[in-house]
């Protein structure tokens, strides 16, 4: 069931045509009345945009630093040399080094994944790439490139490139539209606009809902997507959620499905940057609606399910950045519903990444600053 963060009574009054010809109000999100039990400690200056973080163990923390840069912060201090070994990406634009992500079995075999806007692939411009390593002496060693988004798009925004392992395995990727919005989200002859799942080792799985369509990429999961830049396994369901970049308005929380349409741009909660009208229809058949939408937008980004005691009116509950307003938002769950919303920080910064120490405590990576933790106040 779709969820507005406007009034009721507004929508049933006047139509989504009209709402977008008028200025669209700013609707502050309400402080959660958890909000002053916490506070940020800085862990780690340094790192100007850390776009994705894994914990390696209990000291070792690496973080992707979208120039192209992957760093370690060890026992709460960054290593001065950056990581050898990383793969060449396009920096420019949106584009660079993105997501990290751990194998499930990660103790017993060292696979890293990362994802990045990449040269390879077919025709001109660049595309995200999927590739893992391992990570020994500073350094990405035994190299494998597992996917490449198809085909090249010469621009540089909408890469996506958050990724997820489910409980049975499989790896999920996105890859946003590439702000080619008219035909890659709607086609399956494109990478762009789509949730991908493959095996750890880049294979295909047989059980993918395009596997046997000879006109399709398999490795697409799900399609209609703009840019999803958020990504986390339900802990008890073990289902793939996502959230994504509306264009103005319209961002998006979803329960990802195999095969599913989520409708973009057919269908829409915003409008253009400009104000203008992107489509009249927000809900068609055949398209899945949002488990929850943002208007105005909040340009989400970076996803974690809290299952930590450390934060227990958390517990249950997903943690999401605002890089538009500075916050971290706490969006409030009902089972497989989502029921509202609050903010815990206010003027932090552009939240870029959030991951959860082997321990329950929350770490944020936040643009211009570095890494923080979530801490009780005292």
């Amino acid at each position: 069931m779709k969820r507005s963060l406007f009034n009721s009574l507004i929508i049933a009054s006047i139509s989504l045509s009209s709402l977008q010809a008028c200025a669209q109000p700013e609707q502050k999100i309400p402080l959660d009345a958890s909000a002053n039990n916490y506070k940020l400690e800085l862990v780690s200056e340094g790192i100007q945009i850390p776009w994705g973080m894994a914990w390696l163990n209990e000291r070792d923390l690496l973080v992707t630093d979208r120039r192209g840069e992957l760093r370690l912060i060890r026992d709460g201090k960054l290593v001065e040399q950056a990581v050898k070994g990383t793969p060449k990406v396009h920096d420019e634009g949106q584009g660079g080094l993105l997501d990290i992500e751990l194998d499930p079995n990660f103790a017993d075999n060292g696979w890293i994944y990362f994802s990045y806007s990449g040269y390879e692939g077919d025709g001109e411009g660049y595309n995200t790439s999927i590739m893992r390593a391992r990570f020994k002496d500073m350094a990405l060693v035994d190299q494998q490139l597992l996917f490449d988004g198809e085909p090249n798009i010469k621009t540089t925004k909408h890469y996506g490139s958050r990724i997820e392992f489910d409980k049975d395995g499989y790896l999920y990727f996105s890859i946003g539209d590439r702000g080619k919005r008219d035909v890659p989200p709607q086609s399956l002859d494109y990478d762009a606009g789509k949730i991908h799942r493959i095996n750890s080792d880049g294979s295909i799985p047989k059980s993918n809902p395009f596997y046997n369509h000879k006109t399709t990429h398999k490795s697409i999961y799900s399609y209609g997507h703009r840019n999803p830049q958020g990504m986390a396994m339900h802990p008890e369901t073990g289902v793939i959620w996502s959230h994504e970049h509306g264009p103005r308005g319209g961002d998006e929380i979803n329960i990802v499905k195999a095969g599913a349409n989520y409708g973009w741009p057919e269908i829409t909660y915003g409008i253009n940057y400009i104000g203008t009208t992107i489509t009249d229809e927000t809900s068609r058949a055949g398209m899945e609606q949002p488990d929850w939408y943002w208007v105005p937008s909040i340009a989400p980004s970076g996803m974690e399910f809290i299952t930590s005691d450390k934060y227990p009116q958390w517990q249950g509950h997903i943690a999401v950045g605002s890089m538009k307003f500075g916050h971290l938002v706490l969006v409030k769950l009902d089972g497989d519903k989502v029921t509202g919303h609050s903010k815990v920080f206010e003027s932090v910064g552009r939240v870029r990444s959030l991951a959860t120490h082997p321990n329950g405590d929350l770490y944020l990576g936040v643009d211009g600053v570095g890494v923080y933790k979530v801490v009780p106040k005292i």
